[in-house]
This record gives C-alpha cells, sequence and structure tokens, in this order.
C-alpha cells in the first residue's frame, strides 16, 4: 500500500506540476503584472452573410448559439463572453477571445454583415486568460466554446489531482515516523501563516 501510494504521488504530481507552474505563474501577474497591450490588427468584414432567423430576439444560450452560427461563417472561433443585441439599430455585437486572442464583433443584420476588430494577446495576459476561464460570471453561456470546454476540465483534475498530492503527502509523512517531528513542526508553522493572513485580512 505504502509503495503504490508513493508511487502515485510522485508520478501524478510530476503529471500535474505543468498546470501548478501555470497557475502560479499567472497569479503573480494578476497581482504584480503591468503589461502594455499589444496593438490591435486591422479589423475586416464579411459580406453576404446568412444571418439565421431570430438572431435579434434571441437571449442567453439560443442567441450565443446564432451568433456563433455567424461566426463560423466568418472563420472566427473562441468563447463568447456577452451578447448585446440592438434592435433599433438592427445589430448584435459580442467579445470572442481564446488563448492568444480576443475579438469584438459586430453583426449588422440588416446588411448580412459582420466586422470582426481583434486584438493580440501578449504571453503574461494569455496565462492571466487562462486563470480566470471559465470562471464563475454568465454561467448560462459559459463553456460555449469547445477549448473552453476542455479547460475547464483540465482545471478541475488539476485541483482534483492536487488534492490527492497533499492527502498521500500526508498519509507518506505519518508512514514515515522519522520525519514526524520535523513534519508536525512545519505543519504548525504553515497554519500559523495561513490563519494569521487571514486574521490580517479580515481586520
Amino acid at each position: 500500500m505504502y509503495r503504490r501510494i508513493r508511487d502515485l504521488h510522485l508520478y501524478l504530481g510530476l503529471f500535474v506540476s505543468p498546470f501548478v507552474l501555470l497557475f502560479a505563474a499567472s497569479v503573480v501577474f494578476l497581482n504584480h503584472g503591468k503589461v502594455i497591450p499589444p496593438t490591435g490588427a486591422a479589423a475586416r468584414t464579411c459580406q453576404g452573410l446568412n444571418m439565421p432567423a431570430g438572431i435579434l430576439e434571441a437571449q442567453g444560450p439560443e442567441a450565443v448559439r446564432l451568433v456563433h452560427s455567424v461566426l463560423s461563417q466568418c472563420g472566427v472561433t473562441g468563447e463568447i463572453g456577452f451578447v448585446r443585441t440592438q434592435r433599433k439599430e438592427q445589430r448584435v455585437s459580442a467579445p470572442v477571445a481564446k488563448p492568444g486572442v480576443e475579438a469584438t464583433v459586430t453583426i449588422d443584420v440588416a446588411m448580412r454583415s459582420a466586422t470582426i476588430s481583434p486584438r493580440a494577446m501578449g504571453l503574461w495576459e494569455t496565462l492571466g486568460y487562462l486563470h480566470k476561464t471559465p470562471g464563475p460570471h454568465n454561467a448560462s453561456i459559459r463553456g460555449n466554446w469547445w477549448g473552453t470546454r476542455a479547460w475547464r476540465w483540465a482545471a478541475d483534475w488539476t485541483v482534483y489531482l492536487l488534492l490527492f498530492v497533499s492527502a498521500s503527502g500526508v498519509y507518506l509523512w505519518l508512514a514515515i515516523r522519522a520525519e514526524r517531528r520535523i513534519g508536525v513542526a512545519l505543519l504548525a508553522l504553515g497554519a500559523l501563516s495561513f490563519f494569521g493572513t487571514i486574521h490580517a485580512v479580515l481586520r
């Protein structure tokens, strides 16, 4: 039992380490980074699009689905953050993002056209985007791009594996009698620093 847990602790820890490093580096950027956004690329317009019926009236997931059907005609893919409809002007706009690039898309239903204004993300901004994605916002439409759904799965499993690595680490520590004293000291120091930080923040 001990040997099997030890091997799983080692190999699963190695497997999940790239994801942990990515999340750790992106946290440093989110807390301290200041990146000058790169210059946006020239906007382009797609003409002669097939406009799905009801695109001006649709809301929630249905609106996202219809906007995706228009974007696919322009070769645009990514996660739609939200959909804004201007019925009087017969326009629909939405931000679309994926690692490395984000774009603002404006669909002119009457003219059957769409204008795409892209902006490239730098490396650190991309890491920050991945860290925050998919996030708790707009739960009803979140994960409307396959890349976001795949990344959500990877992020969830990173957490599950970290929980296992942490629990198995405690088990391995308890199994080695010679390490118990220093382990208790480090565990107490870690708990003290954690609760001390929480106390300072809540004061």
